[in-house]
């Protein structure tokens, strides 16, 4: 693997001007200029953002007829149909709609595919399921931009469908009676980067309060609405940068029995929960339940009672368990046959496959092969003569793209610039590897596929202060869109010798100027040898806080150093 190329920052006074403004410290200022934001109303909106501030849904084109035939099936008692994604995402969605639809009084019902038997999306023979349960009105959540074929029988059976999704549209739009979707060039609504929970989010907005921003938002749907964007990877500014602020801080008081258990499995009781909490340890626990299992499990947890919601959790948690073993087993296979190979000098591309590999997870480790080679990464699993694509991607280089230019290879595909899912006829691989690598071979240079570190600020380790502290805080959430920053501090002193802890991480002192720092560097053992006591390095990393027994800590999470 190649050095890490370090991007330092430019920096031309408009930072220093923009704090002086804001009243806020120098670094924080130009934090936000790297964040594109160099006026003070824009800074103000972006650091202070309320819920006053959220978007009237009814700009979205389609919201009124939407509401209309919704409040019309309730009237009428008719059957109402939810049909979700089997991820965070979907799952979150399908809750919220179901828990706004029988506020109202909705006989409503919900849907979601099997992950492993009937793959991503709603098909045409799904209209099997509004026909046997005798549904007048069916509402997608998540998915259904492309169900072009299903919406069509639903008609010919005489139901209505809605769909609410974000993703990317094929080349024909279904034709139901109302498509609430953000990314549609004529949707008419300003921000395009909501997570399916969010377009879910605007629709009972207009439902139940006809737009209305009071503080029954906060407490009773924010919640999941962070928890699904930061799980999607969602862009976190704009409109979302709202939902996910008050979101999370809603999640310090849970009174929905199935997600008080689930943050209690996750160790989260009683302590202020973070984007990484979501992503690392919320967020994957729903996940397992769509990716090993049946992702109904999950949907039934918001809705269970305390014996059962403990029974449904304690089962996600053996599921997590399998899919972190399946995930290591992949990881590992795949490692081995880049190495044996050859692929890493040979491809820009990585498209592997197996039928030993599990289809729910081959996602997950592309992302982490992705990491590791810096490269795009598409992986597959064969199964019944068809192979089972997720792929994950760099930046400057998106991957809808790559399949839609080789689209005539698969029978399936979508997603987003960074991820994608596709399904084609095993026999067919061979040309579609190399469709996909002639892509790349076209558009990525060495130079792409060197990793590289974007530094956001020199920062001395003295300046890491309470009242620095206290306005860095003010810059998340973090995620999509807003990475958390990452700052380098030069001629650090290494205090004592580095400690290695379960044989893979590395932990030590960073000194500088009088002040101290715990620094920790995950997974990376191997640079214990280039950290001398005493010895002075460069590092450049992000901020990180853990709390135990009331108490938070601020550390240096170090994502590279170079020795001096």
């Amino acid at each position: 693997m190649r050095d890490t190329l370090w991007i330092r920052p430019d920096d031309d006074g408009t930072g220093a001007r923009l704090a002086a403004e804001m009243g806020v410290s120098e670094a924080i200022g130009r934090l936000l200029v790297r964040r594109g934001i160099s006026d003070i109303d824009a800074a103000r909106r972006f650091l202070h953002g309320t819920l006053d501030e959220l978007i009237d849904p009814f700009l979205m084109n389609g919201m009124r007829e939407a509401v209309g035939r919704i409040r019309r099936a309730v009237d009428l008692k008719e059957k109402i149909l939810v049909f979700g994604d089997y991820d965070v995402d979907g799952v979150l969605s399908v809750v919220m709609l179901l828990k706004a639809l029988r506020a109202l009084g909705a006989d409503a019902d919900f849907f979601i595919p099997d992950r492993l038997r009937e793959g991503y999306g709603i098909k045409r023979e799904h209209a099997a399921v509004v026909a046997e349960r005798g549904v007048g009105l069916v509402i997608s959540v998540d998915c259904g931009i492309k169900a072009v074929d299903f919406t069509e029988r639903v008609r010919e059976m005489g139901a209505d469908v809605i769909i609410t999704d974000h993703h990317l549209p094929g080349e024909v739009l279904p034709r139901a009676l109302a498509v609430l979707n953000p990314v549609l060039e004529d949707s008419g609504y300003p921000e395009k980067g909501l997570a399916g929970v969010g377009v879910a989010y605007k629709l009972i907005q207009a439902l139940l309060d006809g737009g209305a921003r009071g503080p029954e938002w906060v407490q009773n749907y924010l919640k999941p609405v962070a928890i699904g964007t930061i799980a999607d990877v969602a862009p976190l500014k704009g409109e979302n940068r709202i939902l996910v602020r008050y979101g999370l801080d809603g999640l310090g008081e849970v009174s929905n029995v199935g997600l008080r258990k689930l943050l209690e499995a996750c160790g989260l009781s009683r302590r202020r929960i973070s984007e990484g909490d979501i992503g690392f340890r919320i967020g994957p626990r729903i996940n397992a339940a769509g990716r090993m299992g049946d992702a109904a499990m999950a949907v039934r947890l918001f809705f269970a009672p305390e014996a059962e919601a403990a029974e449904i959790v304690a089962r996600l948690e053996k599921l997590n368990a399998k899919r972190q073993s399946e995930e290591d087993k992949i990881f590992k296979d795949a490692v081995r046959r880049v190495g044996e190979r050859g692929l890493e000098s040979r491809y820009k591309f990585f498209a592997l496959g197996s039928p030993d590999w599990h289809r729910g997870i081959v996602g997950i480790v592309a992302s982490k092969l992705k990491d590791h080679y810096h490269r795009p990464v598409l992986l597959f699993s064969y199964e019944d003569g068809k192979a089972h694509g997720s792929g994950r991607s760099i930046s400057g280089f998106p991957i809808i793209d790559c399949l839609e230019a080789c689209r005539g290879h698969v029978l399936s595909y979508g997603g987003h610039p960074m991820a994608v899912g596709c399904v084609l006829e095993t026999a067919r691989l061979p040309e579609f590897k190399a469709a996909l690598n002639a892509f790349a071979a076209a558009r990525l240079s060495d130079e792409d596929l060197r990793p590289r570190i974007r530094i956001d600020d020199r920062l001395g380790l003295a300046e890491i202060d309470d009242a620095f502290l206290a306005q860095y805080r003010l810059l998340g959430p973090f995620g999509a869109g807003n990475p958390r920053p990452v700052f380098l501090s030069e001629a650090v002193e290494v205090s004592g010798p580095p400690q290695i802890l379960k044989n893979k991480h590395l932990k030590f002192t960073a000194r500088q100027d009088g002040a101290a720092r715990k620094a920790l560097a995950w997974g990376r053992s191997d640079w214990a040898p280039r950290l001398r006591p005493r010895g002075r390095v460069d590092l450049v990393y992000s901020l990180q806080f853990s709390e135990f027994l009331g108490e938070e800590e601020t550390s240096l999470n170090v994502e590279d150093l170079k020795e001096r």
